[in-house]
């Protein structure tokens, strides 16, 4: 069903600070409004509530359009405490609609989602599991949640961990945090010495990898910097795919990137 708004600050604005609005702006002559209009509203019909579509006839309410800075339609805003969170301009498929409202809905920041990357940061997963399981349960469609607890348990449960990121895509949020994820779980493999090609860089290699499934990355980054100082593809430049891993897993301003990041990427460049 379209929604057309005629009072703008109750229907968006105030509506906004309880359910999030999604405010299609669009005009009756405008060709591609109407191949990306339809497109929303079945979204919109099967979102149960979780936000609601209203449509602004911008010919009608030339003065918001202009207040929100809408100068080519048809342009779709996210409205959430009153303010606009995300935007897109133009016709984009409805599989990319549906991603981008995953990631966009994300925008107001669930305090228990933060307080569990603030100790996944620090490295302390047990409680950050507590926080994020229940969450992972109720909300079937956090993608972001549900990486951040793949994180969690990796190091007790690193199949568990790669079943959770099984299915995350390019551009999901956390998508690079799960691609570390998968590979760290494809080395689990080597952990045993298994399937090592041979070489001189052989043993600082499985070293790493050993130091990787025990979470020991200040070991590891070490090793992998060996590694490729040795030999700079040894098994198919994996040790340049497991640093670029890590420093995804603890993120590009934890202590520990910091610390290797220049070197790693000098002995890539020797």
């Amino acid at each position: 069903m379209t929604h057309n708004v005629t009072d703008f600050a109750s229907e968006v604005i105030e509506r906004s600070k309880t359910t999030p609005v999604l405010v299609d702006f669009w005009a009756e002559w405008c060709a591609p409004c109407r191949i990306l209009g339809p497109a929303l509203e079945k979204l919109a019909g099967g979102a149960e509530e979780k936000w609601i579509l209203r449509k602004l006839d911008i010919e009608q309410f030339p003065q918001i359009a202009q207040q929100y800075g809408v100068r080519s339609i048809p342009a779709v805003k996210l409205f959430i405490d009153g303010k606009v969170v995300e935007e897109f301009v133009g016709v984009i498929p409805e599989q990319a609609i549906v991603r981008w409202l995953k990631k966009a809905l994300r925008a107001k920041p669930n305090p228990a989602v933060e307080s569990a990357r603030e100790l996944l940061f620090q490295l302390r997963f047990s409680e950050a599991a507590a926080l994020l399981g229940p969450i992972v349960a109720t909300e079937l469609d956090n993608t972001h949640a549900r990486v951040l607890l793949a994180k969690a348990h990796f190091f007790t449960d690193p199949d568990g961990a790669a079943a959770l990121v099984n299915s995350v895509e390019p551009g999901d949020e956390g998508y690079e945090l799960a691609e570390s994820i998968r590979l760290f779980h494809s080395l689990r493999s080597k952990c045993a010495g298994q399937n090592l090609p041979g070489g001189p860089a052989r043993t600082a290699y499985y070293e790493a990898v050993k130091a990787i499934c025990k979470g020991e990355f200040n070991e590891a980054l070490a090793r992998f910097i060996e590694v490729i100082k040795e030999d700079r593809y040894y098994d198919d430049d994996g040790s340049r795919r497991a640093g670029i891993a890590i420093f995804k897993f603890l993120g590009e301003d934890h202590p520990i990137t910091l610390e290797w990041r220049r070197e790693f990427n000098s002995s890539l460049f020797r």
